[in-house]
């Protein structure tokens, strides 16, 4: 339980509103800010306007996936007002208070580290990546089957990267029945992709690699399908990257030489914000369940 725990939910999308019914069902004090515009009614909670002031009594700050943009603003898709996260906002929190979000921007980072106030990014965390890479892999497999003509079953997948989201990628492809070819850096990477039935390859040989394949899938957040790799890649080819922006391919090149390039990243809150949302909820209820568990005992 969080009773005697002031949690302030700040902007966000529709995976909020898994947060806020959590945070309410464990008794916490739930404060929202940029909420203006939402049609559901939760019970127990506070929907203020953005003032320094609300401040200075709240526990948990928690921001949403992206946390701010490099001005300090965060965006909400319930409220019609600009929101910017300020120097003043920061300050006036107690020093015990610590800032939740997905990931961090510099703005951000530079923010809460001038006040010393401790920063918790959870896409950091194995964990979450893990949970998340389930909807990344079922968006993925929408936008391929809707913009292609063919079946998964028998075409000749590629998946670049073996982490988290990679993993699942190819595993999900393989179980459809497709030919997974698997871009690795790492031996023990190249090791297990090979005892799961895929097809290794080091990404330092990507060029020759692609010459066949009918869908490639980049979680490689840096550039990497590159415009002398897209030379070699069937026009038959659809490309989605799943990586974050601006993602790890040339789709400038891709567009002037007719591949078809799709930059996807954040997939789990567009195709199942409600399970992505549970994960972040259930996630952030422990976390701060952990982190603030003396105050609760004083309630």
């Amino acid at each position: 339980m969080l009773t005697g725990i002031s949690v302030a939910i700040m902007g966000g999308d529709a995976r909020q509103l898994e947060v806020i019914q959590k945070f309410t069902e464990l008794d916490a004090t739930v404060i929202l800010l940029g909420f203006d515009n939402l049609g559901r009614q939760f019970h127990g909670v506070t929907n203020v306007k953005l003032d320094p002031e609300l401040f200075g009594h709240v526990d948990a700050l928690i921001l949403p996936v992206v946390g701010t943009d490099e001005t300090g603003q965060v965006e909400s898709i319930f409220s019609s007002e600009e929101m910017i996260l300020t120097d003043e906002h920061i300050s006036s929190l107690p020093k015990h208070a610590k800032v939740y979000t997905g990931m961090a921007k510099s703005y951000l980072k530079k923010l809460v580290s001038t006040h010393d106030i401790e920063l918790v990014e959870l896409l950091d965390r194995d964990d979450i990546a893990i949970y998340n890479s389930i909807p990344t892999a079922e968006g993925a497999l929408m936008m391929a089957i809707q913009n292609t003509d063919i079946t998964i079953h028998g075409s000749v997948c590629m998946v670049l990267g073996f982490g988290r989201t990679g993993f699942t990628m190819a595993k999900t492809l393989q179980g459809l029945g497709a030919t997974v070819k698997v871009g690795v850096r790492k031996p023990e990477h190249y090791a297990r992709a090979w005892e799961m039935g895929f097809q290794p390859f080091y990404t330092k040989d990507l060029y020759p690699e692609v010459g066949n394949i009918d869908l490639l899938f980049n979680t490689i957040p840096t550039m990497i399908v590159t415009a002398q790799v897209i030379t070699n890649i069937p026009h038959r080819a659809l490309i989605i990257d799943l990586a974050s922006r601006p993602g790890g391919t040339d789709f400038r090149f891709a567009e002037k030489r007719g591949i078809k390039a799709m930059l996807a990243p954040g997939l789990p809150g567009i195709v199942a914000p409600k399970t992505a949302g549970r994960i972040m909820a259930n996630t952030l209820s422990q976390l701060i369940e952990e982190d603030f568990k003396d105050r609760s005992d004083v309630e």
